[in-house]
């Protein structure tokens, strides 16, 4: 009896040691908001794309991870990362590892800024007079300025159109329209993300009361419905390179407009601004990552795509403004811009720069004839642009435009 009970001891034990091994090998995770727990093999902790995981979540939110982790992770992003460590557990096709690391740059819904949280709440009893408020403080901004955060918001509202651009890409395209490829799971976020964009710039300036709302609206339809000639000819590598110069454009010329607003004393519209700004330069961040592997993989084609999109003078999204009257709109809201330096010449050859040095295009080796040319091409624009710029400057000249956002009134380009 005394040697059965001492067997069925050691049988415990050894159950009780193997069942601490196990769980050993596997590990509690807690993702999202909902904090949704999922159970994970402690193998996928060393895995380069959750280690990158794990550094945004402990670079943003500061979390301990002792114990279980909690990651602010979209669930659906989290399934298809878990999924991509599960077919991929060592080597990754280089441009598509780069792209599924740059998932983690998105933040889950429930903890991004909406577009409510920086507006009059109509929930509350000072609904009215946080309207007056806002009004009051946005009486400071320049006319000038209410264009050209009027042309930014158009812009911005014709994002169907720059999501259909790229889902029709050769190679990355989303058929389905729910495709759980990287590609696709990165252009329907990066839409979604945009879209608060216009939104809340869209309601903060229909509520300042000084605006033709009906004449913007005709422009936001004018333009969906022209569509965008980006001449991307369905290349990736021309469009990649195209949306990394136009998220750093938008980070810059929002940040502007963030100061300007402060200046002026008008905080709302200033913290509206810097929030889209920073969502921008997480953008432009995520495209220029893309860029700098297909440089990597494949220099020659990537440096001819560059000095093509060059060449192309990078066509502005929304260069097929109107507003059913003024078929030159758009050039004269960006003349605005440039007057006011919101976004200029000089900022493009800046941008250019930055590229250039960031992508370290003067540094490739292994190129082909044409791509030899072409990086000759690229690396002396910036010197060319400031010269221009200074041309530029010598010939602008002070006419006054009417714009229909602003009742006709006349404004100097």
């Amino acid at each position: 009896m005394g040697d059965n009970s001492a067997a069925a001891k050691l049988s415990g034990i050894r159950q009780i040691v193997n069942l601490k091994g196990l769980a050993q090998k596997w590990q509690q995770v807690y993702v999202g908001p909902e904090l949704q727990r999922f159970i994970i093999p402690t193998s996928y902790l060393s895995h380069s794309l959750f280690k990158l995981l794990l550094e945004k979540t402990e670079e943003e939110f500061e979390f301990d991870h002792s114990g279980a982790l909690t990651i602010p992770c979209e669930i659906e992003t989290f399934k298809f990362l878990l999924k991509c460590i599960e077919n991929n557990p060592k080597v990754d096709q280089p441009v598509e590892s780069s792209l599924r690391n740059i998932l983690v740059l998105l933040e889950p819904v429930g903890y991004c800024w909406q577009p409510q949280d920086l507006l009059p709440k109509p929930e509350s009893r000072n609904f009215y007079n946080e309207i007056i408020e806002l009004q009051e403080q946005n009486k400071g901004i320049p006319d000038d300025q209410m264009v050209v955060l009027v042309g930014d918001m158009i812009t911005k509202m014709a994002q169907p159109t720059y999501h259909t651009l790229l889902n029709t890409l050769d190679g990355v395209s989303d058929l389905s329209g729910v495709s759980l490829s990287p590609w696709a799971m990165w252009t329907r976020a990066w839409s979604a993300e945009e879209n608060r964009h216009g939104d809340v710039l869209n309601k903060y300036l229909y509520l300042t009361g000084r605006l033709d709302m009906k004449s913007i609206e005709y422009t936001i339809q004018y333009l969906i419905g022209s569509g965008m000639d980006a001449q991307f000819e369905n290349n990736p590598y021309l469009a990649y390179i195209y949306f990394s110069f136009q998220e750093r454009v938008s980070t810059i010329s929002y940040g502007k407009n963030a100061m300007l607003a402060e200046k002026y004393g008008d905080t709302q519209l200033s913290k509206i601004c810097s929030s889209i700004a920073e969502d921008e330069r997480i953008h432009e961040t995520a495209y220029a990552k893309i860029v700098e592997k297909l440089f990597e993989v494949d220099p020659s084609t990537t440096i001819l795509a560059l000095a093509n999109m060059i060449k192309k003078k990078f066509k502005m999204p929304g260069h097929l403004m109107y507003d059913g009257k003024h078929v030159n709109i758009f050039e004269n809201y960006s003349s605005v811009a440039d007057r006011l330096e919101i976004y200029s010449v000089g900022d493009y050859g800046d941008i250019l720069e930055y590229f250039i040095g960031r992508w370290e295009v003067s540094k490739l080796i292994g190129l082909s004839g044409d791509g030899h040319i072409a990086q000759d091409f690229v690396c002396n624009l910036p010197i060319e642009l400031k010269r221009f710029e200074v041309i530029r400057e010598d010939q602008r000249g002070s006419s006054t435009i009417p714009f229909s956002w602003i009742f006709g009134k006349h404004i100097q380009v």
